[in-house]
């Protein structure tokens, strides 16, 4: 016979969520290994830790209690299943009431990839209700791990001897010339056709498209979005300001990974006849913000795809 409380937990679903963390991996996956530190940040926004009992080894502590703003204490009692160091992290979690007794269990497993300078941080809690008297406590679930995530954010600051606010911004500035054997209609037509470049205009491997959206006009927008295998989800989004068959297009955009923006920039595609072909120039002005280390990968990742550009044009140029 099937109990309520087995129901109910056959029917809670898995929540992931993912964080960009401008800092190393090192950094953000030290700040899971003490009580100093889980104590400056694991909990929702107005909440506090005044109590943290971590034993940082396979089967050691991870206890700790959070009190609300109305001063209510929630005591969540576990330990560390797994430890593999800057790589991953498994917890087993349950919250217990005034008395001791368990309420619901969250099995939690914790990711960190180095990306793109920084580090590519997943969270997967698995819940388990082990009481009625839990209630839905899968409610709100989502927002407070995005609070408590904004927490570690300041925490690997500080860790880091950052301030936590940290702004900033650096410019960078690049062109890149192709020649095809193409007509410049022909590639005007592989930059501004929506089935066309989605031919060339994507990811490597591993890639996977979640999302895209193109109008080419002055005014219009163009959307790319696309997850890779390590979690990773990266958004273009772009508007188009001048729009010359044949001869130019400029456009600005913002990148995102994650909930992260990276930056914003304007390029500029300049077609010009060369013999029978098409020498095609990009220039790109780059604005790089809050301390993303682009280090020539926007520059090295245009490059290829505009090889990618040509490759396409080779099939439909014959």
């Amino acid at each position: 016979m099937t109990t309520a409380t087995e129901s109910t937990a056959s029917k809670l679903a898995p929540l992931t969520v993912a964080r960009a963390f401008n800092a190393p991996k090192e950094l953000v996956f030290q700040a899971w290994t003490s009580a100093e530190h889980i104590r400056h940040w694991f909990c929702p926004a107005a909440f506090t830790i005044p109590e943290a009992d971590i034993d940082f080894r396979v089967g050691g502590k991870f206890d700790f209690c959070m009190r609300s703003p109305e001063g209510d204490l929630h005591w969540v009692r576990g330990h560390y299943v797994e430890i593999v160091p800057n790589a991953r992290l498994v917890l087993d979690l349950t919250a217990v009431s005034d008395d001791g007794t368990p309420l619901f269990n969250a099995y939690t497993t914790v990711s960190f990839e180095g990306v793109c300078g920084g580090t590519q941080l997943e969270v997967t809690q698995r819940y388990t209700m082990l009481h009625p008297s839990a209630g839905d406590f899968t409610r709100g679930a989502e927002q407070g791990w995005a609070q408590t995530l904004d927490r570690l954010e300041g925490e690997v600051a500080r860790m880091a001897g950052a301030p936590v606010a940290a702004r900033s911004v650096v410019h960078g500035m690049f062109t890149i010339e192709r020649t095809y054997n193409a007509t410049p209609a022909q590639v005007f037509h592989a930059l501004t056709d929506p089935d066309a470049k989605a031919r060339w205009f994507r990811g490597g491997d591993g890639y996977k498209e979640l999302a895209r959206t193109m109008d080419v006009r002055p005014g219009g927008r163009e959307h790319l979005k696309g997850g890779w295998p390590n979690g990773l989800v990266s958004t273009f989004d772009a508007i188009y300001y001048d729009v010359i068959p044949g001869a130019r297009i400029v456009y600005a955009y913002e990148m995102h990974l994650g909930e992260r923006k990276i930056s914003v920039s304007l390029a500029t595609l300049e077609m010009k006849p060369a013999g029978s072909g098409t020498r095609l120039v990009m220039t790109e002005q780059g604005a790089f913000l809050d301390g993303y280390d682009d280090a020539g990968s926007r520059e090295h990742g245009s490059g290829l795809l505009l090889d990618g550009l040509g490759t396409y044009l080779e099939t439909v140029a014959r």
